[in-house]
């Protein structure tokens, strides 16, 4: 299941929220906000937004082919990374807290997947010319983050007491830091992008065990937030199908 433009982004997203909606699964949180991100992505390569329309649509789309292929796999059995691996199975964890399942995804995602997209699309020099489009999605986020955070205090109402055990929410929640992860990502493409093909599976490989160190760091948090998790997570909506359907209201 791979999309060749943002309307079959959008579409296979759309297939796995009603899959989960229909199975009660939380594998469709992170699909539901993907997509609101992938709606605002869509509407600024419409709106002239971006330098390059056409490549930030090929780039959109293969970024999400990445989220496809490794859940595909994942489904049949097919060994994947290691850091997809660890949010999907986080997906049986009913324990965890709303914005664990958020991060976990969005850690594979942007930390793993994005820097290999960015390498693979512009190789060599032509990285350069994908930066300001690259930095310009950071202005779509910023934008999002206030809608995410109302939605996440709608759903969580204690989310907030994280404030006092690790700094400040958003940056604890959805932008854990979404600007500091996509700066690396742009740092590991730098990398990437003058290798040849071994080379950079090798160095994949590493950076898969450095993210998926991070999910487990997610799933698996210091004692330090224990009290404060079990409080959180006792004021929390369990309502699965409730919350996917908020999380896939922000934009549209």
């Amino acid at each position: 299941m791979l999309a060749n433009n943002t309307d079959e982004v959008i579409q296979y997203l759309d297939a796995i929220i009603a899959e989960a909606i229909e199975e009660r699964s939380r594998r469709g949180f992170f699909a539901a906000l993907y997509r609101q991100v992938t709606l605002k992505v869509k509407i600024g390569i419409k709106h002239g937004f971006f330098d390059d329309a056409a490549r930030m649509e090929e780039f959109t789309t293969q970024f999400a082919n990445r989220y496809f292929h490794a859940l595909d796999d994942y489904q049949k059995n097919i060994k994947s990374t290691r850091s997809w691996q660890i949010t999907f199975d986080a997906v049986q964890k009913p324990d965890l807290l709303i914005a664990q399942h958020l991060l976990l995804a969005i850690n594979a995602h942007i930390n793993l997947d994005l820097g290999i997209v960015a390498a693979e699309l512009c190789p060599g020099d032509k990285l350069q010319t994908l930066q300001d489009d690259f930095i310009k999605i950071n202005a779509i986020l910023s934008d999002l983050l206030e809608p995410v955070e109302l939605v996440l205090g709608q759903l969580s109402p204690l989310i907030e007491i994280l404030d006092k055990f690790g700094g400040k929410k958003d940056e604890i929640i959805f932008n854990f830091s979404i600007r500091k992860a996509r700066q690396e990502a742009w740092n590991n493409a730098k990398i990437l992008a003058y290798q040849t093909f071994d080379v950079q599976q090798a160095i994949i490989k590493l950076m898969d065990s450095k993210v998926a160190f991070l999910g487990h760091a997610i799933t698996n948090p210091s004692r330090t937030f224990d009290r404060a998790l079990d409080l959180i997570k006792k004021s929390e909506s369990d309502d699965i199908i409730t919350i996917i359907n908020a999380l896939n209201s922000i934009v549209d």
